[in-house]
């Protein structure tokens, strides 16, 4: 089996992997407990309302999609898919584990883990290079889209499973109270956003950002502090697609993400 062989069969497996263990997480649930009830263990105004984790669904079903893709024949030897392929194997073995400490309560471990996903989502995404590489419509939908929603979720998810990971060493903020960190790190996620958004005028990823800000907003519509600055960095991270995608756009066929 050469070696192009190999990385199918390892993304095809590794992804059925994933979907095995997120099914575990939520179906029995493992250790007795779901996920959900895990991170309301820790109340730190930027875990959204739980509609918004349905997004998981979205996730997996693009990278379902992306993982048929890459397992065709025809795909064998496509150099897109050979320079992230074995990123993705990562990413979802960084996935399944960090389920497992998640879900039995191994907080500092979950969050180096996440840490890592957050690693080999970013080098994947910048491999792919969505609003800078050109690429064709199918592809858009198989690689780029799937992991641009992907990348931006985990840029959320690892600044939750940092305040997580704070507070579960006993720090709660200090000298900021609960709201104000909240609304601090929501503008951090904001200008992370921005920037990516901007510069590679990303719709899906800026969507993403919106959904879980959208998501804060309902959640803790009784703290004022959090509340508006969840809807003023909404309105900034719209405002800020707008002006990336009315900007000159770079020679080639198809760039961006939906643009």
């Amino acid at each position: 089996m050469n070696r192009d062989l190999w990385r199918q069969f390892a993304v095809i497996f590794t992804t059925l992997l994933t979907l095995v263990m997120n099914g575990l997480a939520t179906g029995l649930p493992l250790n007795n407990i779901t996920t959900g009830e895990i991170s309301d263990r820790w109340v730190n105004y930027f875990t959204p309302a739980g509609y918004v984790f349905a997004i998981w669904g979205v996730i997996y079903l693009g990278l379902a999609a992306f993982t048929l893709y890459h397992s065709l024949p025809s795909q064998r030897e496509n150099p897109r898919l050979r320079s992230i392929g074995w990123l993705f194997v990562a990413s979802n073995l960084f996935n399944s584990a960090w389920i497992v400490a998640w879900q039995y309560l191994y907080v500092n471990i979950s969050w180096v883990i996440m840490l890592g996903i957050l690693a080999t989502l970013l080098t994947l995404y910048a491999r792919i290079g969505t609003g800078i590489k050109p690429t064709n419509r199918r592809e858009m939908w198989l690689i780029n889209v799937p992991f641009s929603i992907y990348t931006a979720w985990i840029t959320v998810a690892t600044i939750a499973n940092t305040t997580v990971f704070l507070q579960n060493l006993g720090w709660e903020g200090a000298p900021l109270s609960g709201p104000f960190w909240s609304a601090f790190v929501i503008v951090v996620g904001a200008a992370i956003t921005g920037i990516v958004v901007y510069t590679r005028r990303d719709v899906a990823f800026a969507g993403v950002v919106i959904w879980a800000y959208v998501g804060i907003i309902v959640k803790y519509t009784g703290t004022a502090l959090v509340m508006g600055t969840a809807g003023a960095m909404v309105a900034v991270v719209a405002g800020v697609l707008i002006a990336g995608l009315i900007r000159t756009r770079p020679p080639g066929r198809l760039q961006g993400s939906l643009a």
